[in-house]
């Protein structure tokens, strides 16, 4: 029922342009001479309901660049299965080309390249241009946003969100989810959750105090003749990846039982159609459907994944829409009498060169942007290397950061979390205040500089690689893999918790890191309350003006087996 044309329909291979585009600045008329608008949005409408979802858009209004990770490991049941399928692998199992538009956007095999070839993707503007065409032959089209999506921008930041607010209700949707949003704090999030136009979905948050649901479970929708129940599943492990501490009284989890009772009660409430609008991260939905009877549908989000097919289980549909606006997922569905007949399904990458962006939507962006323009458009400083994220282990963003908070914290050891979120930038690109704050902006940003045993670390990696890498995926609690800088390890992802990390090794003497000695580490977003230190942001802002042109060699230092 899927074919490849319903992800992207042009054919026209990319190596001529790609020649003639050279390192120059043609991206936009190789873009265009490859696709063209039509090809992206062109869709046959099918059955009665259509499902629109965007995912992690992370405060991203504007197009950007963003790498897809080179390792993304799945372990026990789930190895070798999408979506821990990467670079060459992934094309070969979706049957795409190198060098094709398919393949810049799903792969990161020759990114730098193939992105000057088809420059950036995403932005709001853009996606507004791709909604207004479904909705021209689908008016009654539900848009359905999978959370992180008042998080990780300068303006959104200085604007407690009120940026991704009003220009996410210029795009109408009609209910979202959540994760990063409550890292703005509990009373932030009740100020917007009050003033928004749709639902605010969490079937999985409950109130402490009254063991009751705090946010709205779900929403029922008539369309298409039928009865849609949309589900609302909120991040399921916000007190132990983000501070608690801001939001007080909450409680979440994965909740496989009260799922059940949810989707017991839409269906006796006469739901035709069951879609759960998670951000549980993509095995966890890829167990909860192998166990929660009654779901037609997970629209998954959290883990960054962008699949160009459904990924089924059993009779429950898993739709990948990828992060930071990059793509649009249309899902057309054929229901009736309680029964999902069959389904059309397109994964629309958003190419910023190819897809004209809505002058509404794009004067609404400017606005929120206007009071910035002058912080936002600083130059720190310019990079030698991409400079990206996405991945199990260390990326070069991760090791810039690492970098700065050595040198500038005087430290021994550099820690920075394993975000997914934060775009990229290709070599000779100048570094802004923007970039650095895509890369950094958080509630809870303080560098820490602390005095640790080669124990404490030892254990500290221990931990957080059981949460990436338990076999279990209800025990998947966090990110990617911390990242590390001035010290080197072992990793063995198919052993047990304690038995993962070897060879820790201290990369400025090249001696083994000693249970029973002590050393200087500096980090941040650390989720205790209280840590102090300036914040992450203007470490490395201080790091880039010293250093003027930053060159970040490839991470060698970190080992992987077992996968």
């Amino acid at each position: 029922m899927i074919s490849r044309r319903d992800f992207l329909q042009a054919t026209v291979a990319a190596s001529a342009i790609y020649g003639a585009a050279g390192v120059g600045n043609w991206s936009k008329l190789a873009a265009q001479q490859v696709l063209t608008q039509d090809d992206l949005l062109n869709f046959d409408t099918f059955g009665n309901i259509t499902l629109v979802h965007v995912t992690d858009i992370h405060g991203q209004l504007k197009p950007v660049y963003f790498r897809e990770p080179e390792i993304n490991l799945g372990v026990g049941d789930v190895n070798g299965l999408p979506p821990h399928v990467t670079g060459a692998d992934f094309l070969k199992m979706f049957n795409m080309t190198p060098g094709t538009p398919e393949a810049y956007a799903l792969s990161y095999q020759d990114f730098s390249a193939l992105a000057k070839t088809y420059g950036r993707m995403g932005g709001l503007d853009r996606v507004a241009t791709i909604l207004n065409s479904i909705r021209s032959s689908r008016p009654d089209a539900l848009l359905l946003d999978g959370g992180d999506t008042w998080h990780g921008s300068y303006t959104c930041f200085k604007t407690d969100a009120q940026d991704m607010v009003n220009v996410m209700n210029a795009l109408k949707p009609d209910a979202m989810t959540s994760h990063w949003e409550f890292t703005l704090g509990v009373d932030r999030v009740n100020e917007i959750v009050e003033s928004l136009d749709f639902p605010f979905l969490g079937a999985n948050i409950f109130d402490n105090e009254w063991d009751e649901p705090a946010y709205e479970p779900y929403k029922m929708f008539e369309r298409g003749g039928a009865k849609v129940a949309v589900i609302g599943q909120a991040f399921p492990y916000l007190p132990i990846a983000n501070p608690k501490y801001m939001f007080p009284g909450l409680s979440f989890g994965v909740r496989e039982e009260r799922m059940a009772e949810v989707v017991q009660e839409v269906r006796d409430a006469g739901a035709d159609l069951v879609v759960v609008l998670s951000h549980n991260g993509f095995d966890v939905d890829r167990k909860m459907a192998g166990k929660v009877p009654g779901i037609d549908v997970i629209l998954t989000g959290h883990t960054h994944d962008a699949l160009p097919e459904p990924v089924m289980v059993g009779n429950t549909m898993l739709i990948a829409s990828g992060s930071n606006g990059k793509f649009v997922t249309r899902l057309d569905l054929d229901v009736r009498d309680g029964q999902l007949l069959g389904f059309r399904h397109k994964l629309i990458p958003v190419f910023s060169d190819v897809i004209a962006p809505d002058q509404e939507v794009a004067a609404l962006i400017d606005e929120q942007r206007a009071p910035y323009e002058a912080e936002l458009s600083e130059v720190l400083g310019h990079t030698d290397s991409l400079l990206y994220r996405r991945g199990n282990f260390n990326g070069t963003w991760d090791d810039l950061i690492c970098n700065a908070l050595i040198d500038e914290r005087e430290a021994d050891i550099a820690m920075s979390p394993g975000f997914r979120w934060g775009p990229s930038l290709l070599p000779g690109d100048p570094i802004t205040r923007e970039d650095l704050f895509n890369a950094t902006s958080m509630s809870y940003p303080a560098a820490y500089r602390s005095e640790m045993t080669g124990e404490t670390i030892h254990v500290i990696l221990e931990d957080v690689a059981d949460n990436l890498f338990n076999p279990d995926p209800y025990y998947q609690q966090g990110g990617d893999m911390v990242r590390v800088g001035g010290m080197g390890y072992h990793i063995d992802v198919s052993k047990p918790q304690g038995s993962r990390i070897t060879n820790m090794t201290l990369l400025k003497t090249g001696e083994a890191i000693d249970p029973a000695k002590t050393y200087v580490v500096s980090g941040w977003a650390s989720v205790n309350e209280g840590t102090e230190g300036p914040a992450i942001w203007d470490v490395v802002e201080s790091y880039v003006k010293r250093m003027g042109t930053v060159s970040v060699d490839p991470n060698k230092s970190v080992q992987v087996t077992g996968a």
